[in-house]
């Protein structure tokens, strides 16, 4: 068949790559792409917004399925447009409708939905500038650090954590007076949970499905998660703690009690579910849902699939996801980002990159590239990451580095301590 995937990063180019190698893929279209799309691919110049345009290509191109990378344009209702466009309803599309998609449009929503459903989360209230007052007084009635979330998208940079409550509350009037756009135009005030992140991946059609590997990415610019959020600067799958009691714990309180709640509220929901998850204490708490898989994490799990992803894709749209199983490779996958100077302030696009010597079981998945004249340059903020795929985590994260050091350009940068926190705690179990 002949697939559509929308998006242009590195979750894009790792999900390509598992398209690609699909007996059951004809052609395979990416837009926009970027450099790396482009090896496995059809780069196509669509904006994935743009719903009409997206429609046409569908069609003049006989695509039997879209499957969407990023969160925009399922928020803004992709998937119901396929639904409703009679000639576009037998698109197989991956990935939420849109009132799916609320659970990462709207950080309110998706508390209120763990509430009805009885989902471990942190205490909260969702507060705007015309409730001011109450959402100062909220914060006094908490301890720090403080958590304040837009409640809209904002490109993974609407969450702000802070020890100081003062600060907290600059920051807060900030957000209500438009720091993040209308994204902040509502500010979800959390409790401070304390414990180990990680992140659960779920493919359901809404009725079933399947737990994908877990995952632990790396927000912060500086090393020892110092510094500005980015969208990520590396990750690691599995996570050495989430073992099966743990696990056990989020299927039980978290991913069935999700699926169940979609089901039983009529949302129809045919693709990813990214889990957010706090480990407590041994307790998983949900930090947040997204409705499409992470970045960088994918460039760590979707290495690690084994199983035809086209086939699970069409058992997701088609709500037979109960005919398949998952088969993952036993392997620990380490994915180091590297950025652009300055990332995620200003920087430079254009810079000449050179991709080194491959190396064994280490892939390199392009982010923000593009080619120019025949020379590859960089094209955005998060630029390349490697993944090496190793027996053990140390032997991952070696191989991983040691192929990130081959690859140069201008005011090149990554972080040193991918996955060192996972080792200190793995020494000390």
């Amino acid at each position: 068949m002949n697939i559509l995937l929308l998006g242009s990063g590195g979750r894009e180019h790792a999900i390509a790559c598992k398209l690609a190698q699909s007996r059951r893929c004809t052609q395979l279209f990416i837009a926009p792409g970027n450099a790396g799309t482009a090896m496995v691919g059809t780069n196509v110049n669509l904006n994935p917004e743009d719903f009409a345009e997206v429609g046409a290509f569908v069609l003049s191109n006989h695509v039997q399925m879209l499957v969407v990378g990023p969160e925009a344009p399922l928020v803004a209702g992709i998937a119901d447009y396929f639904a409703q466009t009679p000639a576009l309803r037998d698109v197989m599309v991956v990935g939420p409708s849109r009132q799916g998609a609320m659970l990462e449009g709207s950080k309110d929503y998706a508390k209120a939905f763990m509430t009805r459903h009885k989902i471990p989360t942190a205490r909260y209230q969702t507060f705007t500038a015309d409730t001011l007052s109450e959402a100062e007084a909220f914060l006094d009635s908490l301890q720090a650090p403080y958590v304040l979330k837009a409640d809209g998208l904002a490109a993974g940079k609407g969450v702000l954590i802070e020890d100081d409550l003062a600060t907290a509350k600059a920051h807060l009037r900030e957000m209500l007076g438009g720091k993040f756009g209308a994204a902040s135009a509502s500010v979800v005030i959390e409790e401070y949970l304390s414990g180990i992140e990680l992140s659960v991946f779920v493919l359901t059609d809404g009725q079933h499905y399947l737990l994908l590997p877990s995952a632990k990415d790396y927000k912060r610019i500086g090393e020892g998660d110092t510094g500005l959020n980015t969208g990520g600067m590396g990750s690691v799958s599995p996570v050495p703690f989430a073992d099966k009691a743990f696990m056990k714990k989020v299927e039980d309180r978290i991913v069935k009690p999700t699926v169940r709640g979609l089901r039983d509220e009529k949302i129809d929901y045919r693709g990813f579910i990214f889990v957010g998850l706090m480990n407590c204490g041994g307790d998983p708490y949900v930090i947040e849902y997204n409705v499409r898989m992470g970045d960088p994490e994918t460039e760590s799990v979707f290495p690690r699939l084994k199983s035809d992803v086209v086939e699970l894709f069409e058992h997701t749209a088609q709500g037979t996801l109960d005919e398949c199983s998952l088969s993952v490779d036993s392997r620990t996958a380490a994915c180091v980002m590297m950025v652009a100077g300055g990332y995620p302030e200003s920087y430079k696009k254009g810079k000449e990159i050179s991709l080194g010597t491959d190396i064994e079981d280490v892939q390199v998945f392009h982010c923000g590239t593009k080619n120019a004249d025949g020379r590859l340059l960089t094209n955005g903020g998060r630029v390349i990451c490697t993944t090496a795929l190793a027996p053990t985590l140390p032997e991952a994260l070696l191989k991983s580095y040691n192929r990130a050091a081959d690859i140069n350009w201008e005011g090149k940068y990554n972080r040193r301590d991918i996955g060192q926190d996972l080792l200190k705690l793995m020494i000390g179990q």
